[in-house]
Order: structure tokens, then C-alpha cells, then sequence
């Protein structure tokens, strides 16, 4: 049957409508703070390679040693914490994305040190191009999370100064990573970040679907799991651990899981061991802890 020009016209003034109804409602949706998009949690089982520190630091295993163990692990994505990458080279990190590829594990993101905080203009100037660099080499491995250091306020410097230099230089990182899709998700790790409301304020001045919280549930130390409830809804990625960094007391792991639950987060709750206990058999027993936690709290 033939439609008359009218009517075809109609239609596709209908057909653009409802594309452009369907755009706005995904802006809207990515504008969100992390773990609002919808009321079901997904939580996804993750390891960093931080796990593994002391035998990639020594040599004893490679980064591609570090994916095979994450088959092993049987976890859906591997953190690659950068320090042990041999380079940054195009044709590295491309055999990298392939051999994660071959064994079905996914990059949950990449990880790099920085200091925001510092009071030379010149030397934020730099930082903000290593963010850049590493970016880009985020972006080769096919991963779509990056996470970065505020660092620590110098001598001299006022929380609000720290702030609004971590702030300035997350915005225009954030307008770069953005172009590319990935996110970068800023870490509680003491110094400017030692406190979650300090975190919320420097996203608030940020103001980028592209920025979030790294939140390793182990470093806030005063009153931690009313500061992790408050840093949960900008959670982009979780960096697990069965003890706090400040004292090494017991993380109720059960009521953690639960709050990332309620906040109806979305992403890799990966595993990042310091225990005493070799990582080779310390690992595999907090992943164990995370992967019933995941069965029980989440939808995957």
C-alpha cells in the first residue's frame, strides 16, 4: 500500500519526534549522579592489579600474567593499575586489549597517579597533559574508566584553595575524557579526598556526566560508613578491601554492599588486597567474599 505525501510526511515527523524524545531522556539520564539511572544494583566482580603489587613489582608476573589470573579468578574485568605497564606504545596496549579480549575478560578501567593540589600553575599544567596522555591510552586498551589522585593540599594551602584547583583541573580533563567516553573517577585516598563531602563539592564545581568517585572503601577514617553512604550515589567504580587503611579493623563488607545496593549502583566492585597473606592465596578469598556479596545484593 502507498502512502500519500502527507502521510509519509507525517510519519516521519513522528519518527524524528520520538528519536529526539528518546536523545533527551538519554542526556538526562547520563547527567544523573552515578547509581540513579535505575532502581535495580548490578555489581560486577572485579580485581586490580594493585592486588598483585608486590609480584609485579618484583618481576615475578607480567601484566599479561595479571589477565590470565583474572580468568582464573573467574572475575568479569581486570583493573590495570599503569605502574607495571613496559610502555604506552600503541602496538603494547593493543595486545593487551586483544589477549582480554581472547579470554573473555573485560578492561574495568585503568588507573594512574596524580597530584592536583600543587600551587604552580605550571605544574597543574602538567599533570592535566599526563591525565590527557593516559586518556588516550585508555582509550587504545578499550576501557572506559580512568582512575586519578587529588592529591595532597602543600604547606600553606586552605581546603577551599585545594578544592578549586582539584576542580579546575577535573573540568577540563573531564571535557577531554568526555570526547573519547570515558570517565574519570576520582579517588578517596586521603589528602584533599580524605573526606566524602570534600569529594561531593569538588564534582558539584566539576559538574560532568564524566566525572565520579573511585571509592576504595577502606581510607575514609572518621565515622567511615556514614562517609561511604554519602560517596556511594557518585560511585563510578569500587575499589574493595577487606580491611580500614587507618586502623586495619574488620570492614563490615555485608553492610557496605548493602548501602551500594539501596544506592542502586552500577559497575565493577573489584577486589584491591593489601593483606599480609600472599596475594596468591589472599586474593582468591576476598574475591570469594565479593562474589557471594555480588549474588546476594545484586541483579547480575
Amino acid at each position: 500500500m502507498k502512502l500519500s505525501a502527507n502521510r509519509r510526511e507525517f510519519f516521519r515527523a513522528a519518527g524524528l519526534a520520538a528519536a529526539g524524545s528518546l536523545w533527551a531522556r538519554a542526556a538526562q539520564e547520563s547527567a544523573r549522579p552515578a547509581g540513579t539511572l535505575s532502581s535495580r544494583p548490578r555489581f560486577l566482580i572485579g580485581c586490580c592489579a594493585y592486588s598483585y603489587a608486590k609480584h609485579l613489582a618484583e618481576g615475578r608476573m607480567t601484566m599479561e600474567d595479571f589477565i590470565r589470573k583474572g580468568v582464573e579468578l573467574g572475575v568479569h574485568g581486570v583493573d590495570l593499575t599503569t605502574y607495571w605497564l613496559k610502555s604506552t606504545e600503541p602496538a603494547y596496549l593493543a595486545s593487551l586489549r586483544h589477549l582480554a579480549y581472547r579470554n573473555g575478560v573485560s578492561f574495568s578501567g585503568a588507573a594512574i597517579r596524580t597530584d592536583m593540589c600543587q600551587a604552580d600553575p605550571s605544574k597543574r599544567a602538567q599533570e592535566l597533559e599526563t591525565i590527557k596522555h593516559w586518556v588516550d591510552a585508555t582509550d587504545m586498551l578499550g576501557a572506559s574508566h580512568l582512575r586519578v589522585f587529588g592529591g595532597y593540599p602543600p604547606e600553606g594551602t586552605t581546603e577551599e584553595q585545594a578544592i578549586a584547583r582539584v576542580a579546575e583541573m577535573m573540568k577540563a580533563a573531564c571535557d577531554y575524557a568526555g570526547k573519547k567516553g570515558i570517565t574519570l573517577g576520582i579517588e578517596s585516598h586521603g589528602g584533599i579526598t580524605a573526606k566524602a563531602s570534600t569529594m561531593v563539592e569538588i564534582l558539584r564545581r566539576v559538574d560532568s556526566p564524566f566525572a565520579g568517585i573511585t571509592l576504595d572503601i577502606s581510607h575514609f577514617a572518621d565515622n567511615p560508613y556514614a562517609q561511604l553512604e554519602a560517596a556511594i550515589p557518585y560511585a563510578t567504580q569500587a575499589h574493595i578491601k577487606d580491611r580500614f587503611s587507618s586502623n586495619k579493623e574488620p570492614i563490615d563488607l555485608e553492610r557496605v554492599f548493602a548501602r551500594f545496593a539501596r544506592a542502586s549502583y552500577k559497575g565493577y566492585m573489584s577486589a584491591e588486597y593489601e593483606g599480609d597473606e600472599d596475594p596468591m592465596t589472599g586474593v582468591p578469598k576476598l574475591i570469594e567474599q565479593i562474589r557471594s556479596l555480588c549474588r546476594k545484593f545484586s541483579s547480575v
